[in-house]
């Protein structure tokens, strides 16, 4: 039984997903004012919402909405309230002119789903952000770094996109670079251990503190859990010292001034131990 689930994890988890979205879709977006869409796909059927409005059954498609970040929900089908189960929860958000799109492979483990959000906004090149970090990214077959990462100068027109980490489950993504368009993958691994046991995280005992490294968007976002795709609860910015309270592969928990908690990608920090 557990064999069969890795297989069919190992085989989700290389789904090719080319991402539609060219001057005839922007335009016909626009024609109808500033609005942008999102798609919404799983390999399991799942009732979808948006903002906690059910919207329907996965895939679904909604071309017509407002730009801003979008709190998306998986439900399982047979629950249409809001206190149904939630098979997959993330943020995701969508830009004027552009279609968002959330694929997710869902397992009846946290630690055994994966997917991705792909989105489009005003820029040029790509940024590659995953959970857990430190991936390595392959563009066309060539490595180019880990996770989190920028390519400013990706050629425009198609690329294969391989997103890949030790004891994790492979990503492909076979999306196209468009020109004035930067792409954003946010991807989350599956984990590929036998018993996929979920990794804990470590709680940083003393008086351990973090500094903010240099970013390529001049800040860090802070989110509400150890995911590329929770919600944002604020930004800390280089060369910034902050509490560490916890670690887990890729994320660690820093106290803010104000004294909320949150996670950050530890990519962008340094430890200072005292």
């Amino acid at each position: 039984m557990r064999k069969a689930l890795l297989s069919i994890l190992v085989f989700l988890s290389i789904i090719s997903i080319f991402l539609q979205v060219g001057s005839g879709y922007i335009k016909k977006v626009l024609d109808q004012g500033v609005k942008a869409g999102i798609r919404v796909e799983s390999n399991k059927q799942a009732l979808v919402f948006l903002n906690s409005e059910e919207k329907g059954l996965a895939p679904f498609q909604d071309d017509n909405l407002k730009p801003g970040d979008y709190l998306i929900s998986l439900k399982e089908e047979s629950i249409a309230t809001d206190s149904g189960n939630i098979l997959w929860e993330g943020y995701a958000s969508l830009n004027e002119g552009t279609l968002t799109i959330v694929i997710r492979d869902l397992a009846e483990q946290t630690s055994a789903s994966s997917g991705e959000v792909i989105s489009l906004e005003k820029g040029q090149g790509v940024i590659i952000t995953s959970s857990p970090t430190d991936a390595e990214v392959f563009v066309d077959g060539k490595l180019l770094g880990r996770t989190p990462i920028s390519l400013p100068d990706l050629t425009e027109g198609e690329h294969q996109f391989v997103i890949s980490r030790a004891n994790f489950l492979k990503r492909s993504i076979r999306s196209k670079v468009i020109n004035g368009l930067r792409l954003n993958l946010s991807v989350d691994l599956a984990i590929s251990e036998p018993d996929l046991t979920k990794i804990p995280a470590v709680p940083i005992s003393g008086s351990a503190e973090v500094v903010i490294k240099s970013t390529p968007t001049g800040f860090l976002r802070v989110r509400e859990t150890p995911s590329a795709n929770s919600k944002e609860i604020g930004q800390v910015k280089p060369k910034e010292t902050y509490v560490l309270l916890e670690e887990t592969p890729g994320w660690v928990r820093i106290r803010l001034k104000d004294s909320k908690e949150g996670w950050v990608s530890s990519a962008y920090i340094q430890k200072n131990n005292p």
